[in-house]
């Protein structure tokens, strides 16, 4: 048995959707872009060290803050949001990575 090969064809949706993103919100920040042939009906916009901006793509796109997963990684270090949606026939998820900020009395060496 033989894998079925898929085309870049297959992946319109996706692409269809970036289409419409970069018409529609143009002006938001730019986000790392991946579409992949394992989740072919998948869009995903991913932004590093600037939660802002993924918090301004999640309000463009009409997102539920309350739909948003967080989550901590690299031993507490870093921030991560993620979230996924239904958009115009693709599955779109967004995610977005920020340090977390260590607390200036922490950082002085001292208590506040």
């Amino acid at each position: 048995m033989s894998a079925e090969i898929l085309t870049l064809d297959g992946l319109a949706v996706p692409l269809r959707v970036l289409r419409l993103l970069a018409v529609d919100f143009g002006h938001l920040p730019a986000p790392d872009v991946q579409v992949s042939t394992v989740y072919p009906n998948r869009l995903e916009l991913t932004f590093h060290n600037r939660l802002a901006d993924f918090e301004l793509w999640r309000e463009a796109l009409g997102i539920c803050a309350d739909d948003v997963l967080y989550r901590e990684q690299s031993n507490g270090r870093t921030r991560v949001l993620n979230t996924v949606t239904a958009y115009a026939g693709a599955e779109l998820e967004l995610t977005g990575f920020g340090d977390i900020d260590t607390p200036a009395a922490v950082s002085a060496g001292g208590a506040a």
